[in-house]
């Protein structure tokens, strides 16, 4: 067995990690689109975000339990200190975006008198619960909880882009740059460059 091979991530691990890039990537995009539009046009879009972020929301759970339950590979020995912090920092963020985001998107569409009338359905198939609380507050209260939520979720968003960003930026120096072994650790069928 490899180096290369013997440091990977789990392949729960990369498939979990995998399919949360692809869903918040795609989310994000998401909402981008939607928010171009208005009326009803929305709805179809919104409700599919909806979906999604509770899938993300699922899916970080068992990536979290994961992570608790399985260790990681460790860093290669030579990885400088600030490195190390930089990277443990990124990760923690990166939970707070994938479950702070969809948590706090349930929370605002739950505090929305909408949530009446567009009710969290998975899919158009299954049915999920809203935060009973904040469905029955008074109106005041509901729109400035709402209010809440929304600019919670907006900061949460705009955090993603700046950890994406920066996690790309560094997959792409380490591969390309240090030719080193920490992306084969997370990309599946991908060796160590020459």
């Amino acid at each position: 067995m490899s180096a290369v091979t013997a440091a990977r991530y789990s392949a729960v691990a990369i498939t979990l990690h995998w399919l949360i890039a692809v869903l918040l990537i795609g989310n994000i995009g998401l909402a981008w689109y939607f928010n171009t539009l208005t009326g009803l046009e929305r709805v179809a879009p919104t409700q599919l975000h909806k979906s999604i972020g509770i899938t993300v929301l699922l899916l970080s759970l068992l990536r979290l339990a994961w992570r608790l339950a399985v260790k990681p590979p460790p860093l290669p020995a030579g990885t400088p200190a600030w490195e190390r912090r930089v990277a443990g920092a990124t990760h923690l963020l990166f939970y707070v975006v994938m479950l702070g985001l969809p948590l706090t998107g349930w929370f605002m569409v739950s505090a929305s008198p909408l949530i009446h009338a567009f009710p969290i359905k998975l899919y158009g198939l299954v049915e999920w619960p809203a935060i009973g609380p904040l469905t029955t507050l008074p109106h005041d209260q509901m729109h400035a909880t709402h209010e809440a939520f929304e600019t919670a979720h907006g900061l949460l968003a705009k955090l993603s882009y700046g950890l994406i960003v920066l996690h790309v930026g560094a997959a792409l120096m380490h591969q390309f740059v240090r030719r080193d072994v920490i992306v084969p650790r997370m990309v599946p069928f991908l060796r160590r460059p020459a």
